[in-house]
């Protein structure tokens, strides 16, 4: 039963008076920021003054500070319950207040790229600006790609309407695809939505997950001349922007402004492409387990091991998750216990509450995580996941100043993953009969569809803007059959390429963030050699773990992974991760034989 908020134990609530002790606290703060809000105003074309300079960047940190509270105090109590309308209100009015802090702080950065490239080293070398040296060093390191004033007006015009492709397949794919029903395996009739769609594959019959494939892919290919053409000038844009900077390719500029160099990206295509034979080889196992004669693409999500119900209480829960955690050590340890004792966390669902999970760092209190836990593996797994992000902006957040505590995204997803592997293998330690062969199959799923599947998602990415660069059109036959290809390349021969899934590239919203989704692999593998170190090394080696947990965004995203001994400029971690992968299957295949 799901009950209304003020029915669950507040011993299971998160607490958001740390963030505001009431309402009218929270009223407060918003009058006084926007009273603040116009002073910023006062230092335009004055940034020249170091103590007017001084002065503005403090400004600018303090505002972002509690305007950030403000939103995130309002935000995390509107999921608390949607159909409360007053913190419904209060979350827009506090976007908009982000809105006119950023309007009103967007000469900054023009201002301070016209400083000469001795003012920026000095400025970043100087005691009195010692919080902001990663800003500065990131201006030295964008100046040399900065344009002209007027250029980068009419660049800045121009993102008017550069995220329109964006746009449109958003709006295609949420309001006007239309998906044809089907009947499930009682005969029933189920309409088709991409939520739907996902527990149709994990549906035993197969004939219900040949329908819903069938009904997905159907709609696509019947729009997918638009959608190419909708996708073509997305890579365009993307080569515009990358040339009219100077860059060679659209992948070049991207990690660029990332800061991770594109042979991040080269080593991961490489490996992992030299390891699709382990895939090969689990695809083969799935077929055999399943017992079927043709395995289908809309036969690899159905669980090969029927799904194990822990039936395991919350309170459990957490305490399995804090037994597999110890090996990081009592300060760690004393810290995770803390977040459940002290109203970091919202476990249980309630009506009205958001769907999902997530963690969510707040500077000067502490980290909040949404939870809607119920009695499954995989909610086990949710809550070492998202801790893992609480803990990696706890150290963040206490080991540097709010200027640069904040981690890029692609440093984001390493710590919730290796909490994820920590507490797979515990749980290993003691599994038998089908509760292990489940999570040696959980284990090979993640690594398929975040590794494998997430790395020909990227070598696609790279095939699509390589023709678009090279002066070759970019159409549906183009695309689709670039992408068919693909899937047999990392699939193999054990499965049926049905035609269908040569359109699967056009369903996959990431594409229109160009290169992003490489950051799922890269974060996975990180994660792995990080997870066997710890367990190999134990509390010396937590040391360095602990080093990239409190580094945020104060160094380039690589230089932080190396703290923790992974370099991804190497093949090493990837040779690492592709064993695990087959090591798992190893044992599995064992237990099929």
């Amino acid at each position: 039963m799901i009950y209304e908020r003020d029915k669950v134990n507040a011993k299971y609530q998160w607490r958001l008076n740390d963030i505001f002790a009431t309402d009218d606290a929270w009223e407060e703060c918003f009058f006084k920021c926007e009273e603040r809000l116009p002073h910023l105003a006062e230092y335009a074309d004055k940034l020249s003054d170091s103590d007017k300079l001084y002065d503005c960047l403090e400004l600018e940190t303090r505002l972002g500070h509690d305007v950030g509270h403000i939103y995130q105090y309002a935000k995390m109590h509107h999921d608390e319950d949607a159909r409360d309308s007053k913190y419904q209100a209060m979350t827009n009015r506090a976007e908009m207040l982000m809105v006119r802090l950023m309007s009103a702080t967007s000469f900054i950065m023009p201002e301070v790229s016209e400083f000469s490239r001795e003012r920026l080293e000095e400025l970043s070398r100087s005691k009195k600006f010692e919080d902001y040296d990663v800003f500065f060093k990131e201006v030295i390191r964008k100046k040399e790609v900065i344009l002209s004033k007027k250029e980068e007006k009419i660049l800045t015009e121009v993102g008017i309407f550069a995220d329109t492709n964006d746009e449109v397949f958003s709006m295609l794919d949420n309001a006007d695809i239309k998906f044809s029903p089907i009947k499930d395996e009682n005969g029933n009739k189920v309409e088709i939505s991409h939520g739907m769609y996902g527990l149709m594959l994990q549906n035993p019959s197969q004939r219900v997950r040949k329908n819903a494939f069938e009904s997905m892919f159907g709609a696509y290919k019947n729009l997918i001349n638009t959608i190419a053409a909708n996708y073509a000038g997305n890579v365009k844009k993307d080569w515009f922007f990358a040339k009219i900077r100077g860059f060679k390719s659209a992948l070049d500029y991207s990690m660029y402004q990332e800061n991770v160099p594109p042979t991040c990206y080269e080593h991961l295509l490489k490996a992992v492409g030299n390891g699709t034979k382990a895939l090969h080889r689990y695809i083969a196992l799935r077929k055999r387990a399943l017992g079927l004669k043709t395995l289908n693409m809309y036969d690899l999500a159905v669980p090969i091991v029927p799904e194990q119900e822990l039936s395991m209480p919350y309170d459990e829960a957490v305490q399995t998750v804090k037994d597999a955690l110890k090996i990081m050590g009592e300060e760690y340890s004393g810290v995770l216990a803390s977040a459940f004792e002290n109203g970091w966390v919202d476990a249980y669902e309630n009506k009205g509450k958001r769907s999902g999970a997530y963690s969510w760092g707040v500077y000067g209190v502490h980290p909040f995580v949404l939870l809607n836990y119920q009695e499954t593996v995989h909610d086990v797994f949710t809550i070492a996941h998202e801790l893992g992000h609480s803990m990696h902006s706890y150290y963040s957040n206490l080991s540097l100043p709010e200027q640069k505590s904040g981690y890029e995204i692609f440093c984001a997803e390493i710590a919730s993953t290796v909490n994820e592997v920590l507490l797979l293998k515990y749980l290993l330690k003691t599994a038998t009969g089908e509760f292990r062969k489940y999570l040696l199959t959980y284990y090979l799923d993640m690594f398929r569809t975040t590794l494998f599947r997430q790395t020909m998602f990227s070598e696609f990415e790279v095939m699509a803007h390589t023709k678009v660069e090279m002066g070759e059109p970019l159409t549906q036959e183009t695309l689709s059959d670039m992408y068919y290809e693909l899937n047999k390349k990392y699939y193999g021969k054990s499965v049926k390429h049905n035609d269908l899934i040569r359109y699967e590239w056009a369903r996959i919203p990431h594409f229109y963030n160009s290169y992003y989704v490489y950051k799922y692999a890269t974060g996975i593998t990180t994660a792995v050699s990080i997870a066997n170190n710890i367990i190999k090394y134990g509390a010396p080696y937590f040391e360095k773990y602990k080093k990239f947990l409190s580094a945020g965004g104060s160094m380039a995203p690589l230089d932080i992974i190396r703290l923790a001994d992974v370099d991804l400029e190497t093949s090493a971690p990837y040779e690492t991760a592709i064993k695990e992968f087959s090591d798992t299957l190893d044992e599995l295949e064992k237990a099929y034989k």
